[in-house]
């Protein structure tokens, strides 16, 4: 999965980058179809938002928090991403198996 992280209105250390890119991986274990994920923190007065946008077969998954600490917000809205993919898979295997997708990325396969 490729993951892109941006700052806004602050330079985020490598520490910080770092443990979003670790948070996110997370995600892979209950899903590998995750394309491309997008990670962008900011602040907004005394808060501090992480928000998490995740790329999928033919749907995006996002998810934002706000918090006093920016590693919080960053767990936080990775949790409400975990359960939205896992979501995600679920109505995936119950709609044909998942079928469809394993059609899709064969196909993708066979087009590199």
């Amino acid at each position: 999965m490729k993951l892109h992280i941006t700052a806004r209105h602050f330079t985020a250390p490598e520490p910080l980058k770092a443990f979003a890119r670790q948070e996110v991986a997370r995600l892979e274990k209950y899903y590998d179809g995750i394309i491309e994920g997008e990670v962008i923190l900011s602040w907004e007065k005394q808060t501090q938002v992480a928000e998490v946008l995740l790329k999928v077969y033919g749907q995006r998954l996002a998810a934002t928090e706000k918090s006093e600490n920016i590693r919080k917000s960053i767990t936080l809205a990775v949790d409400k991403l975990e359960r939205q993919v896992k979501k995600y898979k679920e109505r995936l295997h119950k709609r044909g198996n998942g079928k469809a997708e394993r059609e899709f990325d064969a196909r993708r396969v066979a087009a590199m």
